[in-house]
């Protein structure tokens, strides 16, 4: 069974960075594309980060520039480095990992910026 199992959120103050990371186990790691989700308070959830199995990366505009997504395929973990954290990016974030036709999440973890 596909378990994912996220680490590193917390609150931060606007400005500084955090980096998020996800574990995955009993999943074919190298073919799978990885992405990070995140739902902000009363909104819907949203894709932030994905790289696929080549590590071709794409992002949300309103992340591009700030978060890097990272695939270390000898570890099978997917991180996020969030840099220049503002209050928007309050949210719950979700890892993500789909292999041809099956997706699967992790539970999830807080992140909330605020002064």
């Amino acid at each position: 069974q596909v378990e994912l199992v996220e680490s590193g959120g917390g609150s931060v103050q606007p400005g500084e960075s955090l980096k998020l990371s996800c574990v995955a186990f009993n999943l074919n790691f190298n073919r799978a594309t990885m992405a990070w989700y995140r739902k902000p308070p009363g909104k819907k959830r949203e894709l932030v980060a994905q790289i696929d199995d080549r590590g071709v990366t794409d992002y949300t505009d309103s992340v591009k520039g700030r978060f890097i997504i990272s695939k270390d395929n000898s570890r099978n973990i997917v991180d996020l480095q969030m840099n220049s954290l503002n209050s928007e990016d309050t949210a719950d974030y979700y890892c993500f990992a789909s292999l041809r036709y099956a997706g699967y999440w992790g539970q999830g973890i807080q992140v909330t910026v605020s002064s």
